[in-house]
């Protein structure tokens, strides 16, 4: 176990070193994404009866922050060792692929959660929002990060230079983030973009999160928890094989 905490350490360490970029450039990002849309459309919009359009905001940007950094965590790290070459040394170590894997979603979730509570605490400053259910934001929080952390593990082992990570992340991550009803209500959108928006694991991610704040919700946060978890599951699954059998890791 002495392997696996200190590739945790390692993992810990390299996003703390750069706090500034990894944890505070993010919370800066959410607030200026809250500021924009919450000028321009508090009196225009409210997506649920008696909920400000700024606070239903709120909850979806928090979520959108955790994701994305989660998915940079373990992406970024995996494809820097793989480049530099230093990825060998993991390889060569005595950890099994299921400690690999540990560590690198852990490290994931803990920046994800970093990230998340210090936006919570500095968006306390300026609006009073409070949580109906911290079991149902830790839960979607916990089981979200760790979703992206390996699918940043996914995306690292396939590309095999940073132009192709940065695709991926371009035109899966961003797009399927921005598209899971951060902004929006489902049910505001024609029938059928509403029933695309359903094939998106990110949107029951952020909906059963917005639930643990308001109470209400698009869909029902337990079917949304089953699906979150089957993506989890699925994802784990799939980068579980792709260390147990080295693709592109081993050459």
């Amino acid at each position: 176990m002495s392997g696996f905490y200190t590739l945790l350490h390692k993992e810990l360490s390299r996003f703390f070193k750069v706090g500034l970029q990894s944890i505070f450039a993010p919370m800066m990002a959410t607030l200026i994404y809250l500021l924009i849309f919450s000028h321009m459309l508090e009196d225009r919009i409210q997506a649920y009866p008696g909920i400000t359009y700024t606070t239903f905001l709120i909850p979806g940007l928090i979520m959108m922050a955790m994701l994305q950094n989660s998915f940079a965590n373990s992406s970024s790290s995996l494809i820097q060792s793989k480049i530099s070459g230093s990825i060998v040394f993991v390889l060569l170590s005595p950890l099994s692929y299921m400690e690999i894997f540990v560590a690198y979603v852990l490290a994931s979730i803990i920046r994800g959660f970093l990230v998340g509570i210090g936006i919570y605490l500095v968006i306390l400053i300026f609006f009073d929002i409070s949580l109906q259910s911290l079991l149902w934001v830790f839960v979607f929080a916990l089981i979200g990060n760790g979703f992206l952390g390996a699918l940043g593990i996914i995306a690292a082992i396939w590309a095999e230079k940073f132009d192709q990570l940065a695709a991926f992340q371009n035109f899966v991550i961003l797009p399927l983030t921005f598209l899971s009803g951060v902004f929006y209500t489902i049910h505001s959108l024609p029938p059928f973009w509403e029933n695309v928006s359903r094939f998106n694991p990110f949107f029951y991610v952020i909906d059963g999160f917005r639930y643990g704040f308001f109470g209400v919700s698009d869909i029902s946060p337990y079917f949304s928890l089953m699906i979150v978890v089957i993506s989890f599951l699925a994802v784990s699954l799939i980068t579980l094989h792709m260390l147990r059998v080295g693709y592109k890791l081993r050459q």
